[in-house]
This record gives structure tokens, sequence and C-alpha cells, in this order.
């Protein structure tokens, strides 16, 4: 049976593809222009703009980048911070979100009802510094990992999530001599894949991104994370606004930095880009269930 659709709603359906592809458009065309970017001379660059002939090209930024030794570093630092943090937060999410869904639980609301005001009210920066401090985690890994793993939003997401799995299933498993223990490793987190990659990637990004906690807890460059080290070079490289002196040294270290710039923002968004397509089909599942029942 074919339905047809009133004027209204195809009008309804062509909207919502211009808005769609101008969505599209708004996320694709700057990152084409830093795409090509990245692959020109800064020279050609900075003079004429964007270029597609072949000898206007260079990789002269992604040598300069992969020759840095506190880029790579920083790299790998990156990939153990934001690992260890997904994995720490979809751990205590599930395990919190499994507790909270049943109705069983003595003191759930009120349990509830202090996580919940954690997401108006906080201690500020100072306070969780000082928490950090006297925990011996400063200039350590741990002070990226450990303090923000605990999300309010992420635990109230696989609440909702778990909340939708049929009760009916594990009463079955219950009958079967299945403990608690046994229903939820067994039965529970095989069906909760979607939130759970759903919470893996909202932590990945969110700490592949972040600098500012690094840069408030982390003294010794060697732990520095990259999206750190990438600020420091670009602020190194940058002239002074006051600097008067030889006009072809800060010619040079402008167009330094315009050469790092392009090609660092690529490097720093691989690993998310080569991630999202594994993700993907869970994604949507996982933020729908999530959000909506």
């Amino acid at each position: 049976m074919v339905v047809k659709n009133s004027p209204f709603d195809r009008f309804l359906l062509v909207l919502n593809g211009l808005f769609l592809g101008l969505g599209v458009l708004i996320v694709v065309i700057p990152f084409g222009y830093i795409i090509v970017a990245s692959f020109m001379d800064p020279t050609v660059l900075l003079n004429r703009g964007l270029s597609f002939q072949p000898a206007d090209w260079s990789l002269e930024g992604y040598r300069k980048i992969m020759g840095n030794e506190a880029m790579i570093r920083g790299f790998f630092n990156s990939v153990l911070y934001a690992t260890g943090f997904s994995i720490i937060t979809v751990l205590v999410s599930i395990c919190a979100g499994y507790a909270l869904a049943e109705d069983s639980l003595v003191g759930r609301k009120w349990f509830m009802t202090l996580f919940i005001v954690t997401l108006f009210f906080g201690g500020g920066l100072i306070p969780t510094y000082l928490l950090v401090r006297q925990l011996d985690m400063l200039n350590t890994p741990w002070a990226l990992i450990i303090p923000g793993a605990i999300n309010v939003w992420n635990i109230i997401l696989a609440r909702t999530f778990f909340k939708g799995i049929s009760r009916e299933l594990k009463e079955a498993a219950n009958v079967d001599g299945a403990t608690e223990w046994t229903i939820f490793t067994r039965i529970v987190v095989p069906l909760s894949k979607p939130i759970m990659f759903v919470l893996a990637l909202y932590a990945f990004v969110g700490q592949w991104n972040s600098y500012f906690d690094a840069m408030i807890y982390l003294d010794d460059p060697k732990l520095f994370p990259l999206q750190l080290v990438l600020r420091s070079i670009l602020i190194q490289n940058q002239a002074a606004p006051g600097m008067i002196g030889d006009q072809q040294a800060m010619a040079e270290l402008k167009r330094l930095s315009e050469m790092i710039k392009y090609s660092s923002i690529v490097i720093s968004s691989l690993p998310l880009i080569v991630m999202y397509p594994f993700f993907q089909k869970y994604f949507e599942k996982g933020v729908m269930v999530g959000s909506l029942k």
C-alpha cells in the first residue's frame, strides 16, 4: 500500500531536506577547507588563498609535525588519557545506571536527588584543585582520568536505557537461578552495547579535545596531551603584537604558525574520524533510547 503525502507534507519534507543540506554544508565546507589548506604551501595560502595546482601543494606541515617528538608523545598521551577516561566512565555509568533503574534499590530516590543536585551546583575550580592535590594526583595521568569520569548525565542516560529492558527477561533468569551479578553480566551488558558505545564516544571525544585540565594539573611536558602540545606550539610560533625588528623573522614565524595550524587540526581529528564509522550503527539507537524513553 502506497501512502501519498499531502502537499503540506511534501513541503515539510523539502524544507527538512534544505535545512539538513545546509547543516551538512556548514560542517563540510570548513573541514574541507582545513584539509586542503593543510596540504598547501603556507606562503601561497597566505598570499593567494586556496589553490588546486600541484605546484602549490606541500607536505612540509606534516613533516614538521611528525618530526616533532613532543607531538608524537602528546598524541600517545591523549590516546592513553581518552581511552582510560572512556573505560572508567562507561563502567561507572552502567553500574550506577543499572542500580538506579532497579525499583528494589533502597534509597533510590535520594541517590537520584543527590546526583541531580550536582548538575546544578559544583565546588568550582579551586576546591577541585585542592582535592586533586590532597589525593596526590597532581602531575600524574590520574588527574585527567579520575575527576571527570563520573558524569551524572551519562548515569541518567544509562538508567533510562536500563529502564527500557524487559523486566520479564530478568524475572525469567531469576526463576532459572541466576543471581543479580549473572543477570547484569550475561543478560543486561550484552543488550547494552548501544548505550555503552554512545557513552564511550561522548567520553572519548570530550577528553580528546580537552586541554584546560592538563594545563591546570600537569607540569611535566612529557605528560602533556596532544591538545596542550598544539596550544604551546602555536603560541610559541606567534609573533608578539608589539614586536618590532626583523620583518623577515616575523614573516617566517607567521608562515610557520600557518603551516602547523591546519596540519595539526587534521592530525588531531583523525582518531575521531576513524572511530565514528565503527560507532555509528550503535550511536543512533543509543542516543534515541537513552534520551527519549
